[in-house]
């Protein structure tokens, strides 16, 4: 697993939550931490579907009789895809809930 990605974007929530406590953030994360957060977040989005749609191409060349499709590695293609759609909703959920953590302070 890749955790570069998450790295970005944890950095990027903490320099957020500095700046929002009013305690000095890092000079890395300014603008272009915001930038790098989205385009992490983009890249992520883009793997799982394509993980998503790779499995699916796989079980439907199997369902069709190719013969080269070995059935374990579409079954673990397919949980791989499953797994990696579970991991992004959890993450989408930490960010919401990050989301209205900030619009809820008192400024």
């Amino acid at each position: 697993m890749d955790t570069k990605g998450i790295e970005q974007m944890l950095s990027v929530l903490r320099s957020t939550a500095a700046q929002a406590s009013g305690k000095p953030a890092d000079s890395s994360a300014g603008v272009a931490g915001v930038a790098d957060f989205s385009e992490v977040l983009k890249n992520s989005i883009d793997k799982v579907n394509d993980t998503q749609k790779s499995a699916n191409q796989m079980a439907e060349k199997m369902v069709a009789g190719d013969t080269t499709q070995n059935l374990h590695e579409v079954m673990i293609a397919l949980q791989t895809a499953s797994v990696s759609f579970q991991e992004m909703v959890q993450v989408r959920n930490k960010l919401v809930t990050a989301y209205q953590d900030m619009m809820n302070m008192q400024v």
